[in-house]
């Protein structure tokens, strides 16, 4: 997610350390990423500093990213126990390239990315994230810039179409975006359940049905909120600047649209073709990343039983080669082109 929020459940706790979460996937993530005494690596999602546990606990020093002041905040226990093997830093991580320099490193022996909202922020109804508390509708990872309710209220109806469409995969989004615009013109929304009440009503709910109708759409506004596709994008090239050859790079998605980022990346800097049947063919460089792994990694089935957020979590690695960094060209990922609703204020 942008600046680092990252899907977690469980916990754990470190020699001399607070109980953290357990992020989805842990085990293999710190297989892919080798964290040994003497390395750095950045934890660009910091979250609720799982992964910058188990990464300490095994010797290495992280420097842990994220856009939430809270999170860094609650990240000072953890700073306590590790003193300065961890570096906390509020920041997105699409410029975690920079971030680590200004920390001193011109070069790191690895990155992990874990692209999902926490539960954390989940259990706090105050940000505004969960359709299954009232809270205000807000989703803003870091505080600024336009809030959920923003768009709600103000983009046009063909352009929320698009929003709930594209970013949320609802193929109902057409019908949902007519029954927000016909609704807000009586009340703006300003709650959480307000807008999931109206989605439900749109497409109806079974009974026993374990998902929410909501989900889709909530998920595309936390997404153009905060513009997390953009920024994974670029997370990806400011990793390919800072890793060091033989340096390490992580990534652990929830959905499709951030899988393809991913895979298209991996297949692009390993000199394959394409990567994605849903975005376009890329021409082939030179190998900037080997994957040792060429599909995505599942988790366990014991983890996908114990916790749902795992059933979607993908985690695709690379190890960085000797090559030159070459030119951040976002084009590469085929982004959904959604300027016009991200500067319209009309109902």
């Amino acid at each position: 997610m942008a600046g680092g929020i990252g899907n977690a459940s469980g916990a754990s706790s470190g020699a001399g350390g607070p109980v953290l979460h357990i992020p989805v996937m842990l085990d293999e993530v710190v297989e892919a990423l080798c964290p040994a005494r003497g390395k750095t690596i950045i934890d660009g999602t910091f979250g609720a500093g799982g992964y910058s546990l188990a990464l300490l606990d095994r010797g290495a020093s992280v420097i842990a990213i994220d856009q939430d002041p809270t999170a860094i905040e609650n990240g000072v226990e953890l700073k306590q126990a590790h003193g300065d093997r961890l570096t906390l830093v509020e920041g997105r991580f699409s410029t975690l390239d920079q971030i680590a320099r200004d920390a001193g490193h011109d070069a790191v022996d690895g990155v992990v990315l874990d692209i999902g909202v926490s539960s954390m922020q989940l259990d706090q109804a105050e940000r505004g994230f969960s359709f299954q508390k009232d809270g205000p509708l807000d989703m803003r990872m870091g505080g600024s810039g336009p809030s959920a309710a923003d768009i709600v209220n103000r983009t046009e109806r063909g352009d929320l179409t698009r929003i709930i469409g594209i970013l949320g995969e609802e193929r109902q989004a057409s019908r949902i975006a007519a029954r927000i615009a016909e609704a807000r013109q009586e009340r703006p929304f300003t709650r959480t359940l307000e807008l999931a009440a109206v989605v439900e009503k749109v497409l109806g709910r079974k009974s026993g049905e374990r998902i929410h109708p909501a989900t889709r759409t909530f998920q595309a506004l936390r997404i153009f909120v905060n513009r997390e596709l953009e920024e994974l994008a670029l997370a990806l090239f400011a990793a390919e600047r800072i890793l060091k050859p033989g340096g390490r790079l992580a990534v652990v998605t929830f959905h499709s649209l951030e899988d393809r980022i991913v895979k298209q990346f991996f297949a692009n800097r390993s000199g394959a073709r394409g990567g994605s049947r849903h975005l376009p063919e890329a021409k082939p460089v030179s190998a900037r990343f080997e994957q040792p792994i060429r599909g995505a990694i599942k988790a366990s089935k014991d983890e996908a039983e114990s916790n749902p957020r795992a059933r979607s979590a993908k985690l695709r690695w690379g190890i960085r080669t000797d090559a030159p960094p070459l030119e951040a060209d976002i084009d590469l990922f085929g982004l959904p082109n959604l300027k016009s609703a991200q500067t319209d204020n009309h109902a």
